[in-house]
């Protein structure tokens, strides 16, 4: 009995040694099936990922449990891997956490990956997955964080979700979701058991939820309503007002099939025609409901027109009556209105033109004080002109009169007149030209190496204050080196003058009623997307740090694209000098070696992995002041060398 107790053991111990090796294994044929279909890895991430290892505990990304060598950890953010996730991904049995997040992964989410029932965290966000959500998921119970966020998803959030109990955070944020929230028990199903429903009201962990940005339709479920952490703008519900996306957005995918409501038994076409008789009689009382309100309007407006009195936030008359447009002027209190006069003297009666287009022109002028000016007045003929542009030009300009920094040209005030019709906006005027015309239009001999590095640390940090002290944040609409003026100190000044030239052309602001000063969600919409779009400052900050160092314009009839050339040299450290403007003489190569690094930041082709001007600044000033701007804080002499090499 003893010798087969021992022959049992024995047994029991070789079967568990030899369980690990194969279970290692696998884990080891997973990863490798994971990178092979990674077609690019700019970063060397997976080269030490090798199928001749038996135990890939110490591979880059991934962390092993103490206690029998399984893979329990996949973490690869921000590494710039390109392609697509492998099923084999399923078979690490024992992985906890998979976090791939601020990559380039393509293709759709395996269904596979439904088998990893030990997963408490699943962070696949801003990439390019696409198709639907695998209902699969909802087998992962185990789970309390999944992050989607920011890829291409599309189809309806699956139901299964519901079955998630220890689900604590669901981020499905910026996708093409569309369908319905599922809420409580939504779907077909009709169970009596509370285990069998399904919907993210049966979530009681579940404690932040981010649907926002997507094309979700129905009612939003009462559970979620009451959830502080829930967020759901952007979409198209039936109850969530100015919330939602515009009305045009939403028009393609409300057309739902209503056969199951309207139609099928006999018993429901029967009641067909009671309900087309109360829909005419309720549209006829409307009809003349509305009729008699618009009778009394008029007479009303007929009789405040005689008394002289004026009623703040009303409709703006018909231009067909009156060119007069008055939307809450005190919106623009704070903001110094000038007259057309006053600027007409400024200007030379309007004849001194530095720049034009078909929506702008843009004047030059001197004030009584002697400050310089530049008027940009917007070329738009008053049939245009409706309410709906009134209102957001009056918040573009409030928008502006905030911008207060060193390194933005002021705004000095605004015109608005009716007689003749005018819409003008007034700002300091750098008169040492725009940065694009001394690298670009002139020898460049005036901007030495000293001078370029100081104008990038200001436009960097202006951008960092724009974007991420301010709120909400500003971005600006157009910017390039020809935006960028400079002072006779070679101070730069940022005018944003594209911003009004895109007020004008903008095609849908040609129609639409403000009443009551109330919100109207595309002219939300579109300032939210315009000021939120810090990547591409970010990117266009990249392309003047190119100008600055290499002194090449970014598009050019002679030369190849500015971005496209640099990225020949960018990536080896050891060519960073043939990017150098042969006018400049002194380089630092160190602080050429921080600049580059930080271009090649800025001009990543993947907006969501471009850094924050915050972090774009701090490299900039962290490496130049360090090697630069404190050497000559520390020296008064060589403070007076440095301006005498600069002037």
């Amino acid at each position: 009995m003893v010798s087969l107790l021992l022959v049992v053991g024995l047994g029991c111990v070789l079967l568990a040694a030899a369980s690990e090796p194969a279970a290692a294994s696998d884990d080891v044929a997973a990863l490798l099936a994971f990178k092979r279909d990674i077609y690019e890895d700019p970063l060397a991430m997976l080269s030490d990922w090798n199928s001749s290892d038996t135990v890939p505990c110490q591979w880059s990304g991934v962390s092993c449990s103490p206690l029998d060598g399984r893979v329990v950890t996949l973490e690869l953010s921000n590494s710039s891997l390109r392609g697509f996730l492998a099923a084999e991904i399923g078979s690490l049995s024992s992985l906890q956490k998979l976090i791939l997040d601020h990559n380039t992964l393509m293709g759709s989410i395996p269904r596979a990956i439904g088998k990893l029932q030990n997963l408490t965290v699943l962070n696949l966000s801003t990439n390019q997955l696409m198709g639907p959500i695998p209902s699969e998921i909802g087998d992962m119970r185990k789970i309390s964080t999944i992050d989607l966020h920011a890829n291409r998803l599309n189809g309806d959030i699956p139901p299964e979700l519901g079955k998630l109990t220890n689900l604590v955070e669901l981020r499905l944020s910026n996708n093409s979701l569309t369908g319905t929230i599922p809420g409580s028990n939504d779907s077909v199903m009709v169970t009596t058991s509370r285990e069998d429903q399904i919907g993210f009201c049966q979530l009681a962990q579940l404690t932040d939820l981010d649907l926002s940005y997507n094309f979700l339709v129905g009612d939003i479920p009462t559970c979620l309503k009451q959830m502080k952490g829930s967020s759901r703008v952007g979409n198209c519900f039936q109850d969530n007002d100015i919330m939602n996306r515009p009305v045009e957005q939403c028009e393609n995918i409300n057309g739902t099939d209503t056969d199951h409501i309207t139609g099928g038994s006999g018993e429901k076409n029967m009641t067909q025609p009671l309900w087309l008789l109360i829909v005419e009689v309720v549209t006829g009382v409307s009809l003349l409901s509305i009729l008699t309100l618009c009778a009394i309007a008029g007479l009303r407006r007929c009789k405040d027109r005689s008394s002289g009195d004026s009623i703040p936030w009303t409709r703006a008359i018909s231009w067909k009556e009156s060119t007069v447009i008055s939307i809450d002027d005190d919106l623009l209190g704070n903001v110094p209105k000038m007259s057309r006069q006053e600027l007409a003297e400024a200007c030379e009666d309007f004849s001194n033109i530095i720049g034009s287009s078909h929506e702008t022109v843009v004047y030059k002028g001197t004030m009584k004080d002697g400050r310089e000016i530049a008027v940009v007045s917007l070329s738009v003929p008053v049939h245009y002109w409706t309410n709906y542009v009134e209102l957001y030009f009056q918040r573009e300009v409030v928008e502006m009169a905030r911008l207060d920094h060193e390194n933005v040209a002021k705004m000095v005030g605004y015109c608005k007149e009716s007689d003749p019709f005018s819409r003008m906006l007034v700002f300091e005027y750098p008169a040492n030209g725009t940065l694009y015309e001394h690298l670009h239009d002139g020898e460049g001999c005036q901007l030495s190496w000293p001078r370029r590095v100081k104008i990038a640390l200001s436009i960097a940090r202006v951008l960092r204050h724009l974007h991420t002290e301010l709120q909400p944040p500003f971005a600006v609409a157009a910017l390039t080196s020809s935006s960028v003026y400079l002072t006779e100190e070679f101070s730069p000044k940022i005018i944003d003058f594209e911003r009004w030239r895109a007020l004008v052309a903008k095609p849908f602001l040609s129609s639409g009623v403000i009443v009551n000063g109330g919100p109207l969600n595309s002219v939300v919409d579109a300032r939210q997307m315009r000021f939120m779009d810090v990547q591409a400052n970010t990117f266009a900050f990249g392309v003047i740090l190119l100008e600055l160092i290499s002194g090449r314009a970014s598009l050019s009839k002679d030369t190849d694209d500015l971005v496209d050339w640099a990225r020949k040299h960018l990536d080896q450290p050891e060519e960073f000098s043939k990017l150098v403007d042969p006018k400049l003489k002194n380089v630092n190569d160190d602080n050429l070696g921080i600049i580059c690094n930080a271009v090649n930041l800025c001009i990543d082709a993947e907006p969501s992995r471009r850094p924050s001007m915050n972090m774009i600044a701090a490299i900039l000033e962290e490496g130049v002041d360090m090697s630069t701007a404190t050497a000559l804080r520390a020296s008064s002499l060589a403070w007076a060398t440095a301006e005498l090499a600069m002037s």
